[in-house]
Formats: C-alpha cells, structure tokens, sequence
C-alpha cells in the first residue's frame, strides 16, 4: 500500500505504507508521472517570476527562459 503524500511546497510524493511491501511496476509509473507534473509545475513557476526575483535566487532571465522552455520529460 502506498501514501501519496504532499509537501508545503506543494511536491508530490508517494510513500510505502510499510517497508516491506514491494514497489510494483504501476507505482514506479505513478511515481514517474508525479514527478513529471511536479516538475511541469516548477518550471511553470519558474517562468512566472520577473527580473527582480530571479536576480533574488541567482538565476538569469535566460536561463529561467532555458529552462522552463524544456519539455516535462526532461
């Protein structure tokens, strides 16, 4: 049994119910694809922020450009 979990941040998580329970294929799927939309939804944030915010954690427009320009598969 999995816990599909989320953060503060919003990130999406899935989680074993118990140690010993083992991953099957499907929930390593549904893990991929979460991970898939959480990063869809980084770089969709990403590309909202103005100059004066990415200056704030280091990043330039460009490379905010760059990356939230990347398909969610990569």
């Amino acid at each position: 049994m999995f816990i599909h979990n989320a953060t503060p941040g919003g990130a999406v998580q899935i989680t074993e119910a118990t140690p010993n329970v083992r991953r099957t294929a499907w929930s390593r799927v549904l893990q991929q694809a979460l991970y898939w939309v959480d990063r869809h939804r980084q770089r969709r944030a990403l590309a909202g922020l103005d100059a004066h915010l990415l200056d704030d954690i280091g990043v330039s427009e460009k490379d905010a450009a760059i990356e939230a320009a990347k398909p969610f598969w990569r």
